[in-house]
């Protein structure tokens, strides 16, 4: 399954719960996405995070439903230090 990184811009500071957490679960797991992990930026109003998705498409449609903004999808690969020489 392709992989991507999602950059969302917040207006205020994450501060999610265990259950909003869950309903994002939720809700990508019924667009076929699963969100992976996210890096937060230091003043919480930024994020990156990896998702596994059949396209770019699922994404948006999970992220207009979990009512979170998906600025800008990016298709990327694996590359771990392992792998490079």
């Amino acid at each position: 399954m392709p992989l991507y990184i999602v950059e969302r811009e917040f207006a205020d500071q994450l501060d999610l719960t265990g259950a909003d957490v869950r309903l994002i679960e939720e809700v990508n797991a019924e667009e076929g996405t699963t969100w992976l992990f996210s890096f937060l930026s230091a003043d919480r109003k930024r994020s990156y995070c990896l998702y596994e998705a059949p396209s770019p498409d699922e994404i948006l449609s999970a992220a207009k439903r979990n009512n979170i903004p998906a600025d800008a999808i990016v298709e990327v690969s694996r590359l771990t230090p392992s792998l490079v020489t």
